[in-house]
């Protein structure tokens, strides 16, 4: 019987990466590339500009690796900079712009968990029709697992902001899902 590590140590790899080894600069990249396109295609609609995202993301890992201190995960480390190289290039593009006029007073109304049966290209493909704002704080909150703090800072919003685009954010994605629903299940 075979015993699969669930987490893996990068430790020889990286740092032959740090001493400027192009071939395991090349492993770790072919190693990561897939999931952190991923990343980046969940803030940027188009392909080819998650694609130069990640790439120029990738240049900054390789040229900070010898920041990375081998604590904690170092797929974390990766994902954190394209992350912050998806929000630079959505406020490059000026089209991170939060809905700031009228913050709502309870955020943390009930919004109803619904089973749908669509494909995760349709929910990207909704998620990819939300505003911005609305788009970038929810893949962060929900999808990256950042706290209302974090996006505040990161994305140089109040808290309550962050809360409001979340919040407006899930009930247009409830309301695109219910209609969907309705649609597949011919009742409209």
């Amino acid at each position: 019987m075979k015993v699969v590590s669930l987490h893996k140590d990068y430790s020889k790899l990286i740092s032959r990466a740090k001493k400027g080894n192009r071939k395991a600069q090349h492993e770790l990249f072919e190693m990561f590339a897939p999931k952190m396109l991923s990343v980046c295609r969940q803030y940027l609609k188009r392909g080819e500009i998650a694609e130069e995202v990640m790439l120029s993301g990738f240049m900054k890992v390789f040229t900070h690796l010898g920041s990375y201190k081998n604590e904690g995960s170092f797929e974390g480390w990766i994902r954190r900079i394209m992350v912050n190289e998806s929000i630079s290039q959505l406020r490059r593009d000026k089209k991170l712009l939060f809905d700031t006029e009228k913050e709502l007073e309870n955020t943390n109304e009930h919004v109803a968990y619904i089973e749908t049966a669509l494909e995760v290209d349709e929910i990207q493909k909704m998620i990819d029709a939300l505003p911005e704002g609305y788009k970038t704080v929810f893949v962060l909150y929900a999808v990256e697992g950042y706290k209302h703090s974090e996006i505040a800072e990161l994305l140089k919003i109040s808290e309550s902001t962050s809360k409001t685009q979340l919040f407006k954010a899930r009930k247009m994605l409830q309301k695109t899902i219910n209609k969907e629903n309705k649609l597949s299940y011919g009742t409209h």
